[in-house]
């Protein structure tokens, strides 16, 4: 037997106790005739005493750092416990010991505070996953699958495996690819997502399906991005949207519950896609805070007629706000005090490329209640007043506002607000808000192509009362140039996010079941009927059969993982994630294949000079 017990289990009840334990050396210190080494294993770690005959064999036999090691002994009390670690009040006397395998000084040090950067550990991740706050992240991350496991189970959902090798239906982000050998010229697909093979599991009669599943899209990545990445993918027969809803909030407050210990009794808000756009400027607003965002432009009659505050390429004016603009602001709760310098910073921190605006007007509602603008010549203490109470201003407040596209515009307010909230630290890692967008648009225009596409995907139902809407109208755009009179334009998504402290963590909908509307969708979507069969034929053959009312939602483990871990990227609760080019280092992934293999796939490449 390699171990009796783990590195992390033995108290001060098990004095006196024979013991074999077994891991990897953490670190040596010699006293003297005696020495002192931290044993470690998944589990904990345990201190090891070697008295003067075993120092003399580590004379001869010399440990490093991460030797694994085995060692026989008993257990006694510390005479300076350590109240850091589990096993702190105990350590192993050692009678005996042997040397499992030897190390290679390592090329960073194993601990919380590693010295090793992003890149080296990730080019040894099979180290860097000895470290505690690695091993913290993997445990969170197996909780969270394991409770979510449990909710489904005990609400009669069944995990059903579905294929990873389909075909390619290039709608969303990018397909993998995968060459098939045995059909010559012929190729796979790597899923996106499990959407049509759980809706045809609905219509297959299993009414809770659920999954834990890797879905892989072939796109330009960022912290919260994989290649490859998790899903708690879930669908339902016979639901409206609120059973969905219910069903689902009962178990992200299960996850909360079981995997943080918070009791979230609370009911989750729900805010409409439009009400998040423009009190927040995104459609997954942070709640955690308040802050919200107001229109300025509604009421043109407090700016002056000529005056010009920002360049001319912002927008035009009369009046400020005039043809084409969006003029928005917050109320930064008690930071009238903010010097020029901090205004100063804050003006060239909306002017970055990321944000893109021109400049930032400011006015400070003092506590005395007057005003100090940066408008100050072309504004009245009157109109400044009414300024403030538009934007819901208080005195001790600081207004910043932004004016230019509207698209741009309401992205740039929705930035700053969130900056201000990390600035005055509203955004704190150990506070969760839920939220549920809803109504959503059922479609986008893409003004290149001069079509409608879906915001969700093609299978996304609309709200029951927008159905005659959709099958009554030809969705062809004739004007380019007024497609928001388009009835299209108006449609509203059965459709539903999940929202955490500003971020997406689930989305889903209530599923198009009936094969007219199936085809007006994808119709409203430029394909033709020939297209529409070569894609999606088995679905719409599949509707012909008795399909029932369903609906579904899919969560981002990884994103919901990191949250709750109080990360801000994926990649630090995956084993082995890959790097921002999407390259495993570890592995040397992607990598070229040889010609024999080529030939076999009857691939030949041609590479870009």
């Amino acid at each position: 037997m390699f171990r009796t017990n783990t590195c992390g289990e033995l108290r001060i009840n098990n004095i006196g106790q024979q013991v074999t334990l077994a891991g990897w050396v953490q670190t040596i210190r010699k006293f003297g005739a005696i020495t002192f080494i931290d044993l470690r294993d998944r589990y904990g770690i345990t201190q090891l005493l070697f008295g003067e005959e075993l120092n003399k064999q580590l004379e001869e036999n010399p440990l490093g750092r991460e030797y694994v090691l085995q060692v026989n002994g008993t257990v006694t009390e510390r005479s300076n416990k350590n109240k850091h670690i589990a096993t702190g009040d105990i350590e192993i006397t050692v009678s005996s010991f042997t040397i499992l395998n030897k190390s290679e000084v390592p090329p960073f040090t194993i601990q919380d505070d590693t010295d090793g950067g992003d890149d080296l550990r990730m080019k040894y991740r099979y180290l860097d996953l000895r470290r505690n706050a690695v091993k913290k992240n993997l445990e969170l991350r197996y909780a969270v699958n394991r409770s979510a496991r449990n909710y489904l189970h005990e609400n009669n959902f069944i995990d059903i495996e579905t294929p990873f090798l389909i075909k390619s239906t290039p709608e969303g982000a990018r397909d993998f690819i995968v060459p098939s050998r045995m059909n010559e010229g012929e190729f796979y697909a790597l899923p996106q997502s499990p959407q049509t093979f759980k809706q045809l599991l609905m219509v297959s009669g299993y009414d809770r399906y659920f999954q834990i599943v890797k879905c892989f899209r072939d796109e330009d990545l960022r912290a919260d991005r994989q290649p490859e990445f998790t899903q708690i993918d879930c669908e339902m027969s016979f639901v409206e949207q609120e059973d969905i809803l219910t069903m689902f909030e009962g178990l992200v407050k299960r996850i909360f519950k079981d995997v943080k210990g918070i009791d979230y009794a609370e009911a989750i808000e729900r805010m409409t896609w439009e009400e998040a756009m423009w009190q927040y400027g995104n459609d997954k607003p942070d709640i955690r805070f308040g802050m919200k965002i107001c229109n300025l432009a509604f009421d043109k009659n407090m700016f002056p007629s000529k005056e010009k505050i920002f360049d001319e390429d912002m927008f035009d004016i009369p009046p400020f706000g005039g043809k084409g603009a969006t003029i928005v602001a917050i109320a930064a709760p008690n930071c009238s005090e903010y010097t020029r310098k901090q205004i100063d910073e804050l003006t060239e921190w909306v002017k970055r490329p990321q944000i893109g605006m021109k400049g930032l007007v400011y006015i400070k509602c003092n506590a005395d209640g007057t005003f100090k603008s940066s408008v100050d010549k072309f504004y009245t203490a009157e109109q400044l007043k009414a300024i403030a109470e538009v934007a819901n201003a208080k005195a001790g407040d600081l207004i910043l506002i932004l004016a230019g596209a509207e698209e741009r515009t309401r992205k740039a307010i929705s930035e700053l607000r969130l900056e201000m909230g990390k600035r005055l630290g509203y955004r704190k890692e150990d506070e969760f808000k839920l939220l549920w967008v809803i109504d959503f648009p059922l479609f986008e225009y893409a003004e290149e192509e001069n079509r409608w596409v879906a915001r969700h995907h093609p299978f996304t139902s609309p709200k029951p009362s927008d159905i005659d809407t959709m099958i009554n109208n030809n969705p062809v755009i004739e004007n380019a140039a007024e497609y928001l009179q388009h009835p299209y334009a108006n449609i509203k998504a059965n459709a539903y996010d999940m929202v955490l402290n500003g971020n997406e963590i689930g989305g889903g909908s209530i599923r198009i079941y009936q094969k007219a509307l199936q085809q007006k969708m994808f119709e409203a979507l430029g394909m033709n009927q020939e297209e529409q069969q070569h894609k999606f034929g088995f679905l719409l053959g599949a509707f012909e059969y008795g399909a029932p009312p369903h609906g579904g939602i899919a969560f981002g483990f990884d994103r919901l993982c990191s949250i709750l871990g109080g990360s801000e990227s994926i990649r630090d609760f995956i084993a082995f994630p890959k790097n921002n080019s999407g390259r495993d280092v570890m592995l040397d992934a992607p990598s070229s294949l040889d010609d024999k293999q080529l030939d076999e796939l009857q691939i030949k490449l041609h590479l870009k000079a």
